[in-house]
């Protein structure tokens, strides 16, 4: 079975209003429509840009205020996703849930329903300056085209959690990030495909580019999306199927042969999943998680 992808380098810029926003995104969900994608990908706190739309008297947005353009949020990205049929993995949103801000990544299904997965690794820079609260819970998620899982920026610099998103039967890893410099930016990328190679799943994973000049750390964004694959002969040498160039506006596709997966795990020049130490290291496949 194959999926069609899409991944949306979300170019942040100075908005005067919420329809300049649903025009924006519009444009990326059409595009990616109009390739055949069954799968788009948003970046971790491309919401962020509403922000720099500012109060009615003129001041500059913070994140706390955020939340309140989550309904907008939801209601547009719902009916994205029932009028062209695809899957939306909504970047991040920020949601106040009990009084705590939450970084919480949404898809939307065709048929209207919403699933959510918050962020379980919180920088530091979340905590001490934006006061976030880290979820408590990884879901993976049914769909038509298989099984996957959402790790958010941070998230996928952890091994263990990939490994149990893959536990639970995912197939594909979504990864929509947040970086501000070279730095970071490498490290979800080279952290991504040490995951697939492990776990011998896909990631796709996307970032924002542009800048917000007046939404506090939101000033600098460094990002490119990727397509990237295990490392072995049926895929491409380098573990990549496709990737935009670095903090362009862009949106990259590509095709992900869930065949080839099972076929690695079973046969390839390297069974990384089947091969795990289980003595030796906790096997999540058979863990209460």
């Amino acid at each position: 079975m194959k999926i069609r992808v899409s991944a949306v380098q979300y170019h942040l810029h100075t908005i005067q209003s919420i329809e300049q926003f649903t025009k924006q995104c519009e444009h990326y969900i059409k595009t990616a429509q109009e390739y055949g994608s069954e799968f788009v990908l948003f970046p971790e706190f491309f919401t962020t840009q509403l922000l720099s739309i500012g109060s009615d008297h003129g001041a500059n947005l913070t994140i706390n205020e955020l939340p309140g353009f989550t309904e907008q949020y939801r209601e547009l990205f719902t009916g994205f996703a029932k009028d062209t049929g695809m899957h939306i993995i909504g970047g991040t949103h920020v949601i106040n849930r009990d009084g705590k801000l939450y970084n919480v990544a949404h898809l939307f299904y065709p048929d209207g329903r919403i699933e959510e997965q918050a962020k379980l690794h919180i920088t530091p820079t979340e905590v001490h300056e934006w006061n976030m609260t880290a979820g408590d819970g990884l879901a993976v998620f049914d769909t038509e085209k298989g099984k996957i899982a959402i790790l958010t920026c941070y998230d996928i610099e952890f091994p263990e959690i990939v490994r149990m998103a893959k536990a639970k039967g995912a197939d594909v890893i979504f990864c929509p990030s947040c970086t501000d410099d070279r730095h970071g930016f490498h490290r979800v990328r080279y952290t991504s495909h040490a995951r697939a190679i492990e776990n011998q799943v896909y990631v796709v994973l996307t970032g924002t580019v542009g800048a917000l000049p007046t939404v506090d750390f939101m000033r600098a964004n460094f990002g490119q999306a990727a397509v990237i694959t295990p490392n072995d002969i049926p895929f491409p040498p380098q573990g990549l199927l496709s990737e935009g160039e670095l903090n362009n506006d862009m949106i990259v596709t590509a095709d992900l042969d869930l065949s080839l997966l099972y076929e690695v795990r079973e046969k390839g020049s390297v069974t990384t999943w089947r091969d795990r130490r289980v003595d030796l290291y906790p096997d999540w496949e058979k863990s209460n998680i």
